[in-house]
């Protein structure tokens, strides 16, 4: 499936300082392309508010014409027929997916070379690499890759889509576009800015 990944909104409200879908709202209208919600982490939502959350910010994508891609839950995925979904290493729910959700977009996060054959192999759509900046996004991430790792993935794999995602802020994303990404992913330079208009297009 083709799918417009050039900037790609992440985020759940753990990662927000006012409500997400207030955040949302503003970057779909200063011209994001795709939105991941990510609900994990110290403070996220669980259980019925996990889900509504879910559906509203479902609901405001669907205003804008723009995916909907839920992280990692397949149950919730396929409950509200999301545009797709992105996950880990994870051939299981990788295949499951697929097998229940035909024509969807499969997103899947890369770390190494190994982990790219891996991704292309089991069909995703595209796949999220990094961090490529030190992040503090995410809980426990791995070391920063930098722009270099995504220069080597693309000379691997010249046409697959690569998004990169870590710490990338509008000074630092020059050279990740140089690297050959296809996409930008990002959490708190959307989440935690009163910008965001200003801030999606400097990422652009």
């Amino acid at each position: 499936m083709i799918v417009n990944i050039k900037t790609y909104f992440v985020a759940g409200s753990q990662n927000c300082e006012r409500p997400l879908t207030e955040v949302l709202e503003e970057a779909l209208q200063a011209g994001i392309t795709m939105f991941q919600y990510r609900e994990k982490g110290r403070g996220a939502k669980t259980g019925e508010a996990y889900e509504a959350l879910a559906i509203e910010c479902q609901a405001l994508c669907r205003q804008y014409n723009v995916p909907f891609i839920v992280n990692d839950d397949v149950e919730l995925a396929l409950a509200l027929q999301a545009d797709g979904i992105h996950v880990g290493q994870d051939d299981a729910k990788i295949d499951s997916f697929r097998t229940q959700a035909a024509g969807k977009i499969v997103g899947v996060s890369v770390h190494s070379e190994e982990e790219m054959t891996y991704a292309v192999e089991h069909g995703a759509d595209y796949v999220g690499v990094g961090p490529v900046y030190t992040t503090y996004s995410k809980e426990n991430a791995p070391d920063a890759c930098g722009p270099d790792f995504i220069a080597t993935l693309r000379q691997a794999y010249p046409h697959f889509p690569i998004v990169a995602i870590g710490g990338i802020t509008p000074q630092n994303v020059t050279p990740v576009w140089q690297a050959g990404a296809t996409g930008i992913a990002v959490v708190s330079a959307i989440s935690k800015s009163q910008t965001i208009d200003m801030v999606v297009r400097a990422l652009q």
